[in-house]
């Protein structure tokens, strides 16, 4: 992997739909090979729990122990989740993160969304990892509510499933604020069509480079691909140590 400038931090989005891959098997040990192989510091995660009972988690938190180099933020409410409305996040180990909060998105099925604060020294960088609903009127509202989460902060980066098919509609409240990534066409993994996986980021955040990982494993772990942004955060949030 190429060497990243120290203000420069690999974000990754990755529905993993409950670790049930294309030939019908669930595998957590293969999402957590897709995982290992992204080389990213913050990674959300949705579909992260099943549906039934308690939703517990796709992801046994004994083997991302185990298996990887990183930390599950504590964003479920209860003991087998691994995440809020299956939106979990994996943070680097060594990366400091707090300031953590559920976000209820409104519309007819029952969506949510994960807040929480990079600590960068003196300064942070807030991030939300979400998966957003299937009616682009309910995605706009959800999208606003995120937005609103960000208020008076130009320092912010939105993660994860849009579900948005089209490459010109449905984002616009996060203009103009926000910018959004489309690395490439993340769905369906077998035979990519749609870039329904995004990341949106403050404008003063630049963009160093972005991709989708397309790898033998990821077109089979899962219906989606893992996309990636190397993105440049803003100097100030590194005065303590420039």
């Amino acid at each position: 992997m190429p060497h990243r400038s120290p203000r420069t931090l690999r974000f990754a989005s990755y529905n993993i739909r409950k670790a049930r891959g294309l030939d019908g098997q669930r595998d957590p040990g293969r999402i957590l090979q897709v995982l290992n192989g992204l080389d990213a510091d913050v990674i959300a995660l949705q579909e992260a729990d099943r549906r039934l009972g308690d939703r517990p988690a796709a992801l046994p938190r004994r083997m991302i122990e185990a298996e990887t180099d990183f930390e599950v933020l504590p964003t479920a409410e209860n003991g087998v989740s691994l995440g809020w409305h299956g939106n979990a996040v994996l943070v680097r180990k060594g990366i400091e993160a707090g300031g953590i909060q559920r976000i209820d998105l409104p519309g007819l099925e029952p969506r949510g969304a994960v807040y929480f604060e990079i600590d960068l020294g003196p300064m942070s960088v807030a991030v939300m990892g979400a998966h957003l609903g299937l009616m682009r009127r309910h995605r706009r509202r959800q999208l606003e509510t995120l937005a609103m989460h960000a208020q008076g902060r130009d320092d912010a980066i939105i993660l994860g499933d849009f579900n948005e098919w089209s490459t010109r509609r449905g984002l616009e409240p996060l203009t103009p604020k926000f910018s959004v990534i489309s690395p490439g066409q993340s769905f369906h993994a077998a035979r990519p069509v749609a870039a329904l996986d995004r990341i949106a980021h403050s404008n003063n955040i630049g963009v160093a480079d972005a991709g989708v990982e397309q790898g033998p494993l990821a077109k089979l772990a899962s219906d989606h691909l893992p996309i990636w942004a190397d993105l440049k955060l803003p100097r100030q949030s590194f005065a303590a140590t420039d």
